[in-house]
């Protein structure tokens, strides 16, 4: 009789996961839309990866895109934040504790998490989190992905970068694309995720994955650019909807409002990524080129995988009227967003003031910075390679599907040698690196790099 009821038992199983099936085929609502009522957790990781108020847009985002969990029902214990925090209640903010992403928007700051905020915000502490390690964390909240191999991981970065490398704040700090593929891998092999999704807000962003990620981790990486090209911050001071209060910055970046705007009034039960990557490529296609990365069948999923959580009460309410995209009038490459807020600061200061003064300096010594950095990186290429061929090192750019260095260990220690003798990259100088992997690929060794930018750094 035992037996007899273990089967009935299996045969009332079965026949209801079919009926469920036929019901889920015929209604028109995929395993993925589904797959919001099934166990498993929704975790999500933000990153704005600058600081100082010149880059307002990086935290902006992220700010956002807490909110945009939040509506879907992600718990704070389930959403880790990595922002400076010293936007907010910056001395140049006209509304003290107040963060929009979009020309009179909603404050965007309200109630966002500070897990990991200052110092705190570094590579490694960034993935201690993702690989779920908290006892490698230094600082923070101790808050930590410990996901499980049914749950669905969403990580969001904006920030300022280069071939190859993602900021964090502080001058020398970066993120190497190998080493952010290697803790992705570690990640899979742990078998602590189901699928993954990954969006990028950087310059050369492209070049993070290209030819180095592996279709086979389930996962899914949208980026703003591709491996050659700037990324756009958007909503900057001049444009004629950004108000006046806010000349001296810019709200968001291009990409990054693309998608955050389309799921602020986009059910994500009803769109898919590859949708969303769709819209957003439209949106950005007359300046950067909006890529994919990693297995692309998962582009198929619906947004709600990974941006709803349960049965919150906001699911259905959220997503109606609200506002439509703006189109702004003006985009500016992120390294030269940096210098709206500079130029606006000396332009304003009262004439004669003491402010005035500093302001212009810091505008001076920016602009010098930048020059120094151009004219040392071109003359060690000529010492390098010859003032016929040093100039083409610098841009040289490797077929679609090839990493950008072979050895990174080399770059870093290219990195490390110039910026011993020549001084720190910053935001503007990680554009060449670039030609720091291409001296890398010609087989340039760090002593010769070590004798050429001391060559040319102490003339």
């Amino acid at each position: 009789m035992a037996t007899i009821a273990v089967a009935l038992s299996f045969s009332l199983f079965v026949e209801g996961r079919l009926t469920h099936q036929m019901f889920n085929k015929f209604s028109g609502l995929s395993s993925t839309s589904e797959a919001v009522h099934h166990p498993g957790t929704k975790w999500a990781v933000l990153v704005a990866g600058s600081n100082g108020y010149e880059n307002y847009r990086h935290q902006a985002d992220i700010c956002h895109a807490y909110q945009i969990m939040k509506k879907g029902g992600l718990k704070d214990e389930n959403i880790v934040v990595f922002m400076y925090d010293d936007i907010a209640f910056n001395k140049d903010n006209p509304k003290p504790g107040v963060i929009i992403n979009r020309p009179r928007g909603k404050n965007v700051y309200r109630h966002v998490p500070k897990d990991y905020t200052g110092y705190n915000l570094t590579a490694s502490n960034l993935f201690s989190v993702i690989l779920g390690n908290k006892t490698a964390i230094k600082g923070g909240s101790g808050k930590v992905v410990k996901s499980g191999p049914n749950d669905h991981i969403f990580i969001y970065y904006s920030d300022h970068g280069g071939p190859g490398v993602l900021a964090m704040p502080g001058d020398s700090q970066m993120i190497y694309a190998k080493d952010l593929i290697d803790v992705l891998k570690m990640k899979h092999a742990s078998k602590s995720y189901k699928t993954m999704v990954i969006y990028v807000e950087a310059c050369e962003s492209g070049s993070i994955f290209d030819g180095l990620l592996p279709e086979n981790l389930n996962i899914f990486v949208t980026t703003a650019s591709n491996p050659t090209e700037s990324s756009y911050a958007t909503y900057c001071g001049g444009d004629r909807d950004v108000p006046q209060e806010y000349n001296n910055t810019c709200l968001g970046d291009l990409y990054s409002v693309s998608w955050l705007e389309d799921s602020d009034k986009t059910d994500p039960r009803k769109e898919t990524l590859e949708q969303q990557y769709t819209l957003v490529k439209k949106r950005t296609s007359k300046l950067s080129h909006v890529m994919q990365y990693g297995d692309s069948q998962l582009s198929t999923e619906f947004l709600s995988l990974y941006f709803i959580s349960g049965s919150s009460k906001h699911n259905h309410t959220y997503f109606a009227n609200q506002p439509e995209p703006i189109t702004a009038s003006l985009a500016v490459e992120q390294r030269e967003a940096d210098l709206i807020y500079f130029k606006e600061m000396a332009r304003t200061a009262p004439e004669g003031s003491k402010e005035k003064i500093e302001a212009q300096k810091r505008l001076d010594d920016l602009i010098s910075q930048r020059k120094h950095l151009d004219r040392s990186v071109q003359k060690i290429a000529n010492v390098l390679f010859g003032e016929v061929k040093g100039p083409s090192y610098l841009t040289m750019v490797r077929p679609v599907g090839s990493p950008l260095v072979d050895d990174w260990d080399c770059l870093k220690a290219m990195v490390r040698t110039y910026e011993e003798r020549c001084g720190l990259l910053r935001t503007y100088g990680k554009k060449y690196m670039r030609a720091f992997a291409n001296f890398c690929n010609a087989g340039v060794h760090e002593n010769r790099m070590a004798q050429a930018s001391a060559q040319v750094c102490f003339m």
